[in-house]
């Protein structure tokens, strides 16, 4: 048995382990072994009697937590297992808290702890107060666009707008307990929610091909109920093209890419950011759009759990409450299943979800022929190198294909023949030299 999230090995014990338990404590729990190394051999214990009586004392006079410890022999070695639950409340070492994440100890500190203490106590960054702000800081426009969408989507009383602003946010509960206006009411519905929250912005940047060649960019500001409509209509005039068909003689114009997935996926950054980090940031391409949120996933999550059913752990739960009032998002952690299926519907591919310098990442992919996205289908690497190169020089025959990839032609015509099979390319032609190979694009190209 290996080293992983909750097992860590110790050929000897020493008092500084009992920050691995403070971090064991404060996470998922897990277990200690002490008298196994690295490599997961056991070494043995001497003193392991005295151990015994001594660590559950330790932890309990430094900690204030109770663990179980075990003694397990292999031939003439002993050596103990130590057991730690997960804590209910925050746990510290001498004032300092720790936490286990991955196989590593970490000590946290700044917003990281914040977050952490938080959470133990059932609450989010959204639910602290801001003492300073009053009711003057909050668009009673945006507020009654609130409503109009909340009572459209039967998620608010028909009667609300009866409500002043005072009885809404109560009952929203973007109020505290003092009576002060909470950090997500200042975000949802303030005129300028940057004098208080200066990464409360989203930035767009159009690159060409590289991301040293930055074209232009723009910022988007406001609150974060008018952000979506804000973000999308800057795209649709400045930075994507709507290709125009026609339904019978109805002329139709769709984004490039599906609106409904790049929606949801805005939503889904505005709601789970950590807007004690930085700001979001959309960065589109010639051939792909990325979508980068500060965040990261709840250790309860997974990306490949995000691509199915999975309960809702919005970071920010008074934001999401109102983002689900006003019908903006739904409440059972579909929104990433949503994006799937409308790029599916699309002709799109799947685009690629991952965990990226502390926050999320979606790439969105305008068609599958990125070097990214062939690799993840697992191609050859010849296969790969064929088609970004039909990709750039729209076509490739026998002849050029022998050429590029240094094979016989017996080679060629075999994968040439195969990448026709599976969909990725056309023939152009009969036989002869005169016969080409063009791409299937699948997105309508």
């Amino acid at each position: 048995m290996s080293e992983s999230q909750n097992i860590e090995y110790k050929e000897n014990w020493r008092d500084e382990f009992l920050k691995w338990i403070c971090g064991f404590a404060n996470a998922q729990g897990g277990k200690i072994f002490i008298g196994i190394n690295d490599q997961g051999q056991v070494t043995g214990l001497k003193d392991y009697k005295k151990l015994l009586e001594d660590i559950p004392n330790k932890v309990v006079m430094h900690l204030g937590v109770v663990v179980d410890v075990n003694l397990h022999q292999d031939g003439s070695k002993y050596y103990l297992e130590i057991n730690v639950q997960p804590s209910s409340v925050p746990i510290s070492y001498h004032g300092s808290y720790h936490y286990r994440s991955g196989s590593t100890k970490q000590e946290l500190k700044g917003a990281a702890l914040q977050q952490f203490l938080l959470k133990k106590i059932g609450r989010t960054w959204d639910d602290l107060p801001l003492p300073q702000a009053s009711l003057a800081e909050l668009n009673t426009h945006t507020i009654a666009i609130f409503i109009q969408l909340a009572t459209k989507s039967n998620r608010l009383a028909p009667d609300a707008s009866q409500d002043d602003a005072p009885t809404l946010l109560d009952n929203l509960h973007l109020y505290n307990e003092d009576g002060h206006l909470k950090f997500a009411a200042l975000l949802l519905f303030g005129k300028d929610p940057l004098k208080f929250f200066t990464t409360a912005y989203l930035k767009i940047g159009r690159f060409g091909k590289s991301d040293s060649d930055l074209r232009f960019q723009d910022v988007i500001e406001g609150n974060l109920l008018g952000m979506p409509d804000k973000v999308l209509n800057v795209l649709r005039t400045k930075y994507l093209t709507s290709p125009i068909t026609y339904e019978g003689i109805h002329r139709v114009e769709t984004l490039e890419y599906p609106e409904e997935a790049l929606r949801e996926a805005l939503l889904n950054a505005i709601v789970h950011k950590d807007y004690a980090d930085t700001h979001i940031q959309l960065s589109v391409y010639d051939d792909r759009l990325i979508l980068w949120n500060p965040g990261k996933l709840p250790d309860e999550l997974s990306i490949q759990m995000l691509k199915g059913k999975h309960p809702s752990r919005p970071r920010n739960k008074n934001i999401a409450e109102v983002f689900f009032k006003a019908g903006f998002i739904e409440a059972w952690g579909r929104g990433i299943s949503k994006i799937l299926i409308a790029c599916q519907q699309a002709g799109m591919p799947e685009p690629i979800i991952e965990e990226y310098a502390g926050g999320i990442q979606i790439t969105f992919l305008k068609d599958i022929y990125t070097e990214e996205y062939l690799r993840q289908l697992e191609l050859d690497e010849r296969l790969i190198k064929a088609l970004l190169y039909i990709k750039e020089h729209k076509s490739i025959t026998n002849a050029q294909y022998q050429t590029l990839l240094e094979v016989s032609k017996r080679t060629a015509t075999y994968d040439l023949q195969l990448l026709t099979e599976q969909g990725f390319l056309i023939k152009i032609g009969t036989r002869g030299p005169n016969t080409s190979y063009r791409l299937v694009f699948r997105n309508g190209q």
